[in-house]
């Protein structure tokens, strides 16, 4: 499957916000959005008047890096939240939460949603005690989501948690720190989510 390979920072960039996708450094002085606040390219510094389509179109775009998702996987998804009962937004954020990848990230298994896409690629977490090594997996309440057991000695995977072990963690996950495992308790409230975006645009791209 085709995936972006140019340089992320320029993501963050454009859409003038921290995608968090270099991991570590995104936290610190050298983050890109902190020393060039403006859009990437020859007329980035140039005032423009941002239509509504304009405001709906980046929303979406943000929304679908910040996940690392593709254009087509993220129509998938919003089709099948507005098949769901409920807010069609609101479900949307919850499905991409939903995703291994993300959920690994949000444990603090990994620096980035990327390095966690490429650590379930390579087969290091079980869901139920079963290997997944789908980032795409869309996990359920009350799975559990663990390091597996031949992983647990890796040298990336333990410096990446040791890092990561005062990361505050959702409320919707009830992680065993010394056991590497973690419990999908609850389906995270709108309010868990930390995306700063407003949903009800994307729906309005969408339902044109």
């Amino acid at each position: 499957m085709a995936r972006y390979s140019g340089p992320v920072c320029r993501l963050c960039r454009r859409e003038g916000a921290k995608l968090f996708l270099k991991g570590e450094r995104c936290y610190t002085k050298k983050c890109s959005v902190d020393r060039r606040s403006y859009a990437p390219g020859q007329h980035g510094q140039g005032r423009k008047k941002v239509s509504e389509y304009g405001k709906q179109l980046r929303t979406k775009q943000f929304a679908r890096r910040f996940y690392g998702v593709l254009e087509g996987q993220f129509r998938h998804y919003f089709e099948m939240a507005a098949k769901m009962p409920g807010v069609t937004g609101e479900n949307l954020l919850r499905l991409l939460e939903s995703r291994l990848d993300n959920v690994i990230y949000r444990l603090g298994f990994a620096n980035s949603r990327a390095e966690a896409r490429q650590f379930v690629l390579h087969g290091h977490f079980t869901v139920n005690g079963r290997k997944v090594n789908i980032p795409s997996f869309l996990t359920k309440v009350g799975q559990v989501i663990a390091v597996k057991e031949s992983s647990r000695q890796n040298d990336k995977i333990k410096s990446v948690i040791e890092a990561n072990s005062s990361r505050p963690v959702p409320k919707w996950l009830d992680l065993n720190r010394d056991t590497l495992e973690a419990k999908i308790v609850a389906v995270p409230n709108r309010e868990e989510i930390d995306i700063p975006i407003e949903e009800t645009l994307i729906v309005e791209l969408y339902s044109k």
